[in-house]
């Protein structure tokens, strides 16, 4: 299926804006509120199942309204992320904490504001938590993240399941942590949770980890041990290669796998948590051509966004789609594209194919809604991007 990624937006108003502030966010948020849609619809068939949108992805309030409206939740990996997650009207009994470094300020933020369950990663955060909430006089819920040693089969700086992660409880420190909680005056065990990295598109690494989790609710009901809800992460991937023919994951295989293999025990709850998956098709970088450089055996095309304004190219070695919309219909060259920060690494792509480019040709960067914005740095004392909506270009 492709469509119109720019919905009514005009060449003319992408460069008027580009040539005011730079390189900038462009949101399509049609996109957006079918990729929500798709997801209601599963989640209409399983009530037991809940989604919480992984805010770490992209933080943008123009965002996480949406996000709200479509009745999701909410995963924080911070202090910060639980306030913006307040700021914008989440219901903290629809909020999540993780993390593996809680800071005593960010815990207290959350056991103030009532959220629903943190995601404890080791022995003494527990008691931490324990602790604070004993001065505050309330009861923390708790649920265990477990390594579960499942190879996601993706980047290694977004696998975060294998033994030498340094995510979670290994397996044989998890019944003890349960056994100490059930002692302790005011935290409560109600679930186990997992997440094994992000980017997954192999699905069968998914089953993999349905069975390890079948596994371990064994051992812990030969134990004694009932637990109220699964968290079992999210990752799932999204198409980078080709952003307009599958703008939307296949949520239904997805959730498919856990609704086959996952043994839910009655009245069992389970949680997902989607992030990239949910925004990275509706943004995109705009940029701009500053010069074409002929090089000794290369063609530098130079931009004036860098991996301040998109980082992941940089850090991952990702390749976003890109496309000079510009130039549309021009005979192809290939380019290395690159952004003006003073580091080599600065590449977005190397013997790029693109249109003929010239100085001034709009150059955007799809796939960019999840881990873009919020990654972005000031570093070379850049100007943090600024970030528009359909809405709001068509309603200039």
């Amino acid at each position: 299926m492709a469509f119109n990624f720019y919905e009514g937006v005009t060449l003319q108003q992408l460069q008027k804006i580009e040539r005011e502030v730079g390189p900038f966010y462009y949101y399509n948020t049609s996109l957006l509120c079918q990729t929500l849609d798709a997801i209601r619809k599963e989640l209409s068939a399983t009530p037991h199942f809940h989604v919480h949108y992984a805010i770490k992805a992209n933080a943008n309030p123009e965002l996480l309204k949406f996000v709200r409206e479509s009745g999701l939740g909410v995963d924080c990996v911070s202090g910060g992320e639980v306030q913006r997650a307040l700021e914008v009207g989440f219901a903290p009994k629809g909020i999540v904490f993780a993390g593996v470094g809680k800071s005593d300020r960010e815990i207290r933020t959350a056991l103030q504001a009532g959220i629903s369950c943190f995601n404890v990663e080791s022995l003494p955060e527990m008691e931490v938590i324990n602790e604070l909430a004993k001065q505050l006089n309330v009861k923390a819920r708790l649920a265990f993240r477990v390594n579960p040693n499942v190879d996601a089969h993706t980047h290694e700086k977004i696998t975060t399941g294998l033994h030498e992660n340094k995510f979670g409880l290994a397996m044989e420190d998890l019944i003890p942590a349960i056994r100490l909680c059930n002692e302790l005056e005011a935290v409560e065990y109600v679930g186990l949770h997992f997440h094994i990295g992000s980017q997954i598109l192999d699905l069968s690494v998914y089953e993999a980890l349905c069975n390890r989790i079948n596994e371990i609710q064994l051992q812990l009901e030969a134990e004694g041990i009932h637990t109220q809800s699964i968290n079992v992460g999210g990752g799932l991937g999204i198409d980078y290669d080709h952003p307009d023919q599958n703008p939307i994951p296949n949520f239904n295989a997805y959730f498919k796998v856990f609704k086959d293999n996952l043994e839910i025990r009655n009245g069992q709850q389970v949680h997902f948590e989607l992030g990239r998956s949910i925004v990275a098709q509706c943004g995109a970088l705009v940029s701009s051509v500053l010069y074409v450089k002929q090089g000794h055996t290369k063609n530098f095309l130079i931009v004036d966004a860098g991996f301040t304004e998109l980082i992941r190219p940089a850090m991952y070695g990702s390749l976003h789609f890109t496309e000079n919309i510009t130039a549309e219909g021009a005979p192809t060259a290939h380019y290395d594209i690159v952004g003006p920060i003073c580091e080599s690494s600065d590449v977005f792509a190397k013997d790029y194919p693109l249109p003929t480019s010239q100085r001034g040709d709009i150059i955007v960067f799809r796939s960019a809604g999840a881990y873009g914005e919020v990654m972005a740095s000031t570093y070379n004392c850049r100007t943090l991007p600024l970030t528009f909506t359909t809405e709001q270009l068509l309603n200039q």
